[in-house]
């Protein structure tokens, strides 16, 4: 099979950050499968341009028995008008490609809608089957955060989210419960597919911690956005500063700078800000770690469940998590994974920390052990592959 996969975001490990359809490429093409990913390289968190272009705006680079398809697109910083004039050049490039060899199927992947507009439109140039891959709910997304229902812009996405359903043969979700949502467009609910995010498990087998340092370490990695609940861990690493407990963000987003400031501020010589790592370097980081810290805002943008690459990272390293959130179907509390609590709450993470820490290895231990199983049974790239092999095997 000749899978296309439009993904604006797509990267590869070395790049840092999200590797979902690297992931499923990979172990597509070890089943005898073709795949070509269509990506800008324009890189979202970062805001650097990762390949060198010429005359063309487009780049064809074979990684790992897969075939990359850049796209130049403009650059931007934040969330503000230039980033959708980035996505718009990302749609109308997309949608003219050629491609060398005609594909049997196409996804397009719901980082946002025109990517996946981008997709339909080559699917239709070359009648094929089509699925749209919703990963974040789009316009409902930007609602819930607080931009109006009624604004233009909202009201065209709307009805491009609207056209965009109807015309899916099948369609993915990354959400666990946004199947109650997608019916509501009156989709038949055996066309709406979860295939969560998940984790190469084998990254991670066989790892042993080379922490040499006698503080206990916590560790957070993957965005500092307004979402991640970042400014009540640095409170927390405030009120522990005397502590014999290090604190280690690593990442990129909004928030970085202004996370940094308080750190310098404060004097918070027991907290590392970081940036961003390649993907490769992932799991030796978290196995690192003696606990792993996640929090998520209480919004209702998570009513539909969550599915966080970081999540499952953490879950595969078999190092204790204590997850901050009011998120339903939580994995850290199905995987009995760590302590799972109120999020934005300094003096319960602050309780839930010190818990922790005064735990000898042994009484930490059953938090993270067995973790790695549950992950293979639920939330394994080879797994999740399973069902997407299954999916498109049935539309060509």
């Amino acid at each position: 099979m000749n899978i296309v996969i439009f993904n604006h975001y797509a990267l590869v490990p070395e790049m840092g950050g999200g590797t979902r359809h690297y992931d499923f490429a990979k172990e597509l093409v070890s089943r005898g499968h073709k795949v070509s990913i269509v990506a800008s390289s324009f890189h979202y968190s970062s805001y650097q341009e990762m390949k060198v272009y010429l005359k063309s705006s487009y780049l064809h680079e074979e990684i790992d028995g897969m075939e990359f398809i850049w796209i130049k697109t403009r650059p931007y910083k934040g969330n503000g008008v230039r980033r959708v004039m980035n996505m718009l050049d990302y749609m109308i490039k997309a949608k003219n490609i050629d491609f060398t060899n005609k594909p049997d199927v196409i996804i397009g992947s719901s980082v946002h809608l025109f990517a996946v507009y981008a997709a339909y439109k080559q699917s239709q140039r070359l009648s094929l089957p089509f699925v749209m891959e919703v990963r974040d709910i789009w316009p409902q997304t930007l609602i819930d955060m607080g931009i109006s229902a009624w604004h233009p812009f909202i009201i065209g996405l709307g009805y491009l989210e609207k056209y965009l359903y109807k015309k899916a043969d099948k369609i993915i979700t990354l959400l666990p419960e946004a199947d109650k949502y997608i019916e509501k467009f009156n989709i038949n609910k055996e066309d709406i597919v979860w295939i969560s995010n998940g984790v190469d498990v084998s990254k991670f087998k066989g790892l042993k911690s080379e922490q040499k340092e006698k503080e206990f370490l916590i560790t957070y990695m993957g965005s500092m956005g307004q979402a991640n609940v970042l400014h009540t861990l640095m409170e927390v690493a405030k009120r522990l500063k005397d502590k014999e407990i290090r604190f280690q963000l690593i990442g990129e987003g909004e928030l970085k700078k202004e996370l940094q400031e308080y750190k310098e501020k404060q004097t918070l010589t027991n907290v590392k800000i970081l940036d961003l790592i390649s993907k490769d370097k992932v799991p030796q980081v978290l196995k690192n770690s003696d606990l792993l810290y996640l929090g998520l805002k209480d919004s209702p943008l998570y009513r539909f469940g969550v599915s966080l690459n970081k999540l499952f990272d953490y879950l595969a390293a078999e190092v204790p998590i204590v997850f901050a959130s009011e998120i339903k179907k939580n994995p850290v509390e199905e995987a009995n994974a760590g302590l799972c609590i109120a999020p934005e709450n300094t003096d319960l993470l602050e309780k839930a920390i010190i818990s922790m820490y005064k735990m000898s290895e042994k009484e930490r231990k059953p938090f993270g052990e067995g973790n790695i199983n549950y992950i293979e049974n639920n939330f394994s790239i080879q797994f999740l592959t399973n069902k997407l092999e299954k999916l498109l095997n049935g539309l060509v």
